[in-house]
């Protein structure tokens, strides 16, 4: 290294010497009035390439990082210094003796490395109140602002969306929907009863099961309670009640109840991106971005302690309980797969799944891409595997995570007949106007 700046310095000191001279010419001839002329006559300077500039740019990065700021000046310090000054003063020389590069001579940005394109821009999901489009991380956002916008058309739609949505507890909600439909069927069942239309708030059934739900207080509103101060007997204080309105009395109440416990938790779907490109020799190059891999900081401590972990069980015995549980982590370590499917004349089908997803999925996308739709067809894997639509197996229990190329081909009997009848498909099988939105794999 030392010798790099060496080598840069006598570059430097070699062009500011000024033009050369011949060894024969003697020093009389030398004459001192014409040094002012020569002088005149000589080129600018050139201050080094870029090439030059980035490589000792990156030397010196190098060399800061490795010695420690607390030592004193050493000689590399001092090389370091030298070096800096002489190729700024070069710069501010080059710029100087030409104006009209001035604002040119700059470093030009390194290239990411192994800059590529990606697949798809990421993990994309539509909310099924707006269709909008959410992405990974707006789909959760999105989704609970639509159920909100909803209360002002359908409140109590909205408030049984939140109750099953907004909660993440499964148990907490099924316990605490089944309370409520016990009170709404005492209702129902005892219409002149006044002790069922009244709901004490304070009541510990009432706080442990219903109050910590959200959503809850919303649904009992939008059916027609109202909360009143009602006297409780030995009590001086009165305590707040639900009490069913009259206006809420004519109420089917039983279709409510049965509304809230059909109800499921609203997600947004994931969106399949579907895409179709040309024969590419690329088909089984993925570069997938972030959204594909369920990785947070704990998870890759985690990982790096599972590895850890992977060095003792080498050399350890493991029972098949033990083998089935790390074959069941391994496949929970994707959340999303991009698949293509390669079809008969080349042409790729692209579309994004969930890892858990069931092979009857993947069947039911490409048959939905497919301009024959009714006629049979298979599916392999890359290893020549046929993946069977009667098989209930996971996209990830197959093996086509975090991405995979599957092979679509038309089932040979039915191909024959139709070959036989003169009525065989299209080379692709695909719509027509997918064929006519076909893109060029990057």
């Amino acid at each position: 290294m030392k010798k790099f700046f060496q080598e840069i310095k006598a570059d430097i000191k070699f062009k500011s010497a000024g033009p050369g001279q011949k060894l024969t010419d003697s020093a009389g001839e030398k004459a001192p009035k014409e040094k002012p002329s020569q002088l005149a006559l000589r080129p600018p300077r050139q201050g080094p390439t870029d090439e030059a500039q980035m490589a000792a740019a990156a030397a010196l990065a190098r060399l800061e990082q490795k010695q420690p700021r607390a030592r004193g000046p050493t000689s590399q310090d001092s090389i370091r210094n030298q070096v800096r000054k002489e190729l700024q003063a070069e710069a501010e020389a080059t710029v100087s003796g030409n104006p009209e590069a001035q604002g040119t001579n700059v470093v030009p940005e390194a290239k990411e490395e192994g800059s590529t394109h990606l697949a798809v821009p990421g993990v994309y999901f539509t909310c099924p109140l707006t269709g909008a489009t959410l992405s990974r991380d707006q789909r959760e956002a999105g989704v609970k602002a639509a159920i909100l916008s909803h209360f002002s058309t359908d409140p109590v739609a909205a408030s049984i969306m939140k109750i099953h949505t907004f909660n993440k507890d499964r148990d907490r909600v099924r316990l605490g929907v089944d309370t409520i439909a016990k009170y709404l069927d005492n209702i129902h069942l005892h219409p002149e009863e006044e002790k069922y239309r009244r709901i004490k708030l304070q009541n510990r059934v009432f706080q442990e099961r219903i109050n910590c739900l959200e959503g809850a207080h919303e649904f009992f509103e939008a059916i027609g309670f109202q909360k009143t101060l009602l006297p409780v007997p030995d009590q001086e204080s009165p305590e707040e009640f639900y009490v069913l309105s009259e206006a809420a009395r004519a109420q089917p109440l039983d279709r409510h109840k049965e509304q809230l416990l059909a109800a499921e938790p609203v997600r947004a779907t994931l969106e399949r991106q579907r895409r179709v490109f040309r024969p590419s020799p690329l088909a089984s190059k993925f570069e997938l971005p972030a959204d594909f891999f369920n990785l947070t900081a704990e998870e890759v401590k985690r990982e790096q302690k599972l590895r850890a972990e992977a060095a003792e069980r080498l050399s350890a015995l493991r029972t098949k309980a033990m083998r089935e549980k790390e074959e069941q982590r391994a496949l929970r370590k994707y959340t999303f797969t991009l698949l293509r499917v390669r079809l008969p004349d080349g042409c790729l089908l692209q579309g994004t799944f969930y890892a858990r997803e069931r092979l009857s999925a993947l069947y039911s996308f490409v048959r939905e891409a497919l301009e024959s739709d009714w006629l049979p067809f298979e599916l392999l894997a890359s290893g020549g595997q046929k993946l069977s639509e009667e098989e209930n197996l996971a996209l990830n229990e197959c093996g086509l995570v975090p991405s995979a190329l599957v092979t679509f081909s038309w089932d040979p009997a039915v191909l024959e007949d139709l070959r036989a009848a003169g009525a065989e498909p299209h080379a692709s099988g695909l719509k027509p106007e997918l064929l006519a939105a076909m893109e060029r794999l990057l």
